[in-house]
């Protein structure tokens, strides 16, 4: 399989020309930033976890494989918003980016594994 054209970025991070097309998917918008900061392409708030299962999840960090199973479950519902960010992928690089401070545990993380997923033609996104 080709290298992955989805990259991660905490949104604090300064942008680059290689981000490609930059997707917040953070339901809130991040703390002390500015929009001409974020320089942000797209606000994906349809594919960010719901407000309870971020609330869930900040107030007990150690339940990351249960929140990992919601927030898929979560994703399994919105199938158009997920064929369309899989599609973008196809047009050049896609950041998906997150305000988080955990860079491995994050809602960024496990959408960048379904949408890989689905371009691997597990689901109608890669057929």
């Amino acid at each position: 399989m080709p290298e992955s054209r989805i990259g991660l970025k905490r949104i604090y991070e300064p942008p680059d020309p290689s981000d490609g097309r930059r997707v917040l998917v953070d339901r809130l918008w991040p703390r002390g930033m500015t929009k001409a900061e974020a320089a942000v392409d797209e606000w994906a708030k349809d594919l960010a976890p719901s407000a309870d299962l971020r609330r869930r999840y900040h107030g007990r960090p150690e339940d990351w494989e249960a929140f990992r199973a919601l927030y898929r479950a979560e994703l399994a519902g919105r199938e158009g918003e997920l064929d369309r960010l899989a599609a973008l992928t196809r047009e050049g690089p896609v950041t998906l980016l997150f305000a988080s401070k955990n860079e491995a545990r994050n809602n960024a993380t496990v959408l960048k594994a379904v949408l890989e997923e689905r371009l691997r033609g597990r689901g109608p996104a890669g057929a």
